[in-house]
């Protein structure tokens, strides 16, 4: 599997009726398995970029396309899990978990089957009958997580999932879906404004200037993962970051 942006820009009207160009040119791609991250200042369009990858926003021109087929609407290779969750209150987990499977009429059995298989891989067994209110903000992510997992996709799309989360909670998800990744070996393409968060998490950073976003620079992270954030090669790509974050929410630059 194989995701390809090419020369993607977007422009929209503001409420004024000013063009704003949100995205400029943006052209990256996806390998099969790799965990992506897409990081810049405020503004500089990386949810954009994420909707227009699954289909639900269009490009001005260029492309985007999953093994040469073109992107055009929400695809079933794909599945997006926002930083709100978006779970249903009045469905307990398990049937939150089961939502995208009813909707593709896969039959009740197969539907059991499924759902318990992705309780285990979150840690959740026991909960399947709490609702959305009952459970942490760490477990109602975890939970948005398996419902995107049980409808099979081969890209994983998360808008800052962990954003709404304390430090200490966003600390443990950050590993428990790298333990996730390594036991589904899903495509990720992760959108953080944590650059603590993206080096920790990804095979390579794109990195997205001030509007209208650009790449200004695609980072390979090396080494094995758990990474150890208070090593000396961790720290040198977090300053380069930090630094390159910098210069495009200096208004001066």
């Amino acid at each position: 599997m194989t995701l390809v942006v090419r020369n993607v820009s977007r422009t929209f009207s503001s409420d004024n009726g000013e063009l704003v160009e949100a995205l400029a040119h943006i052209s990256f791609s996806v390998s099969d398995k790799e965990f992506i991250c897409i990081l810049g200042p405020s503004g500089c369009g990386k949810t954009t970029v994420l909707r227009i990858v699954a289909g639900l926003e269009s490009a001005s021109s260029g492309t985007v396309s999953v093994d040469g087929v073109t992107i055009t609407s929400p695809s079933p290779k794909m599945a997006m899990i926002f930083q709100e969750y978006s779970l249903f209150p009045w469905r307990t987990v398990e049937e939150n978990i089961s939502f995208g499977l009813e909707l593709r009429g896969i039959k009740k059995p197969d539907r059991t089957e499924i759902k318990e298989k992705y309780l285990d891989l979150v840690g959740l067994k026991g909960f399947e009958h709490r609702f959305p209110y009952e459970l942490s903000g760490g477990m109602r992510q975890r939970v948005a997580v398996a419902r995107a997992l049980a409808i099979e996709p081969s890209i994983l799309l998360m808008d800052e999932p962990f954003g709404a989360l304390d430090a200490q909670t966003r600390n443990r998800m950050q590993h428990e879906l790298l333990q996730i990744w390594e036991k589904t070996k899903k495509t990720i393409l992760f959108v953080t404004h944590s650059v603590d968060e993206a080096v920790f998490l990804a095979d390579r950073i794109i990195v997205l200037t001030h509007r209208p976003g650009m790449i200004k620079e695609i980072v390979t992270i090396p080494g094995t993962r758990p990474r150890d954030r208070t090593g000396e090669e961790f720290g040198q790509i977090r300053r380069h970051l930090l630094e390159m974050i910098r210069e495009e929410s200096d208004p001066v630059q």
